[in-house]
């Protein structure tokens, strides 16, 4: 047990010095809950598997504007990785993300002192109330969790959504986000749930899920987080290295060239996104003649061009409504890696998945 904790008498677990609570089971949580609702509080969720970077800190300020009290939960969920994933080596950074969310509380703590009693003020801010990081059984209570397409298990499954995009290559993917968001949902009752923009066709997904089935929640979505040069933000950059941290920026620059030609008048499919596929054709071929001890190979995945709600691929773009460009690409395993090299968490040899969207 992490050096911040001391184990509280209802099971939980209390920060020495924060005033967060860490919940490891559902009855406690409850509880807790029950109790902020009978005292009018709100509470937003910030559903997260850990590896906590500005993207997650900007969620949870964007909670705390919108509500009295905001939970994270911290759960790698085995559901939504395929049987030849990379859930072993998901990054796993507990201590590191405590420390950012006691650093982030005290940040909102001293907003709240600054906004108190300034005449005018119309200004919710609330504090980070409680941390949800059960383990698998908990999540998973009656059967272990399977990442198989034709595994036993209770499941959400929201179609023809999940098929699509990612869907397509990951096909357990959003039947496991959907179910654990929908357990999450039911544990925590929460008022507003926020995702990151980033992650567009899982929001899409949720939004369906929450309508189809009447989950009592609003879904709010935030804008994605880029490092200085565009890369979004995501727990799994830690993995890529220098050689592929440089590379792995052809997905961004991919989609701006086609957001570009969206904004100089094209509306049809192919004139949008073929300057995007020139692109990443151009740097794969690149890496390809490059020597195995300087190249970072890449394997596009998808380029798309769909519709807002939907999601469904588009031929021609109505301008009144919009579009989401959108794709992913494969890092591949760094070749020869050279001594003293940055090779990235697990050193390199983890293919490492991107996406990103741009909103048109």
């Amino acid at each position: 047990m992490s050096s911040w904790f001391s184990t509280a008498a209802n099971g939980a677990t209390n920060t020495r010095d924060a005033p967060f609570t860490v919940f490891r089971d559902v009855p406690e949580l409850r509880k807790f809950r029950k109790e902020l609702f009978l005292s009018r509080r709100t509470v937003g969720l910030v559903p997260t598997m850990g590896a906590l970077h500005d993207g997650h800190l900007s969620l949870i300020r964007q909670a705390a504007g919108e509500n009295t009290d905001v939970f994270v939960s911290i759960f790698v969920n085995p559901t939504q990785f395929g049987v030849n994933e990379d859930l072993d080596k998901y990054p796993r950074t507990w201590e590191s993300d405590i420390q950012k969310l006691k650093e982030l509380d005290n940040e909102l703590a001293m907003a709240a002192s600054r906004a108190k009693g300034k005449p005018g003020t119309d200004f919710c801010q609330g504090r980070i109330s409680a941390i949800f990081a059960p383990t698998s059984k908990v999540m998973y209570p009656c059967l272990p969790p399977s990442s198989d397409p034709n595994g036993d298990g209770s499941f959400v499954t929201i179609t023809p959504l999940a098929r699509l995009l990612e869907g397509a290559s990951r096909p357990v993917f959003f039947r496991g986000v959907a179910t654990v968001c929908m357990k999450l949902f039911n544990i925590v009752t929460p008022d507003r749930v926020y995702f990151g923009q980033k992650d567009v066709q899982q929001t899409v997904v949720i939004k369906r899920m929450v309508t189809d089935l009447h989950v009592g929640t609003d879904v709010k979505l935030g804008p994605t987080v880029r490092e200085e040069d565009g890369l979004a933000m995501s727990s799994r950059n830690v993995m890529l290295g220098a050689r592929r941290r440089e590379v792995g920026l052809v997905l961004y620059h991919a989609l701006k060239e086609a957001e570009k030609a969206y904004l100089s008048g094209k509306r049809l499919r192919e004139d949008i996104l073929g300057p995007a596929n020139k692109l990443v054709e151009s740097v794969a071929r690149v890496q390809e003649a490059l020597p195995p001890s300087q190249r970072a190979r890449i394997e596009l995945d998808y380029i798309s061009l769909a519709d807002v709600d939907s999601l469904e691929e588009l031929q021609i773009v109505d301008a009144t409504r919009g579009a989401v460009l959108s794709g992913a690409v494969k890092m591949l395993p760094i070749e020869d890696p050279q001594p003293g090299e940055d090779c990235g968490k697990n050193g390199g040899d983890t293919p490492v998945r991107l996406i990103d969207n741009i909103i048109i």
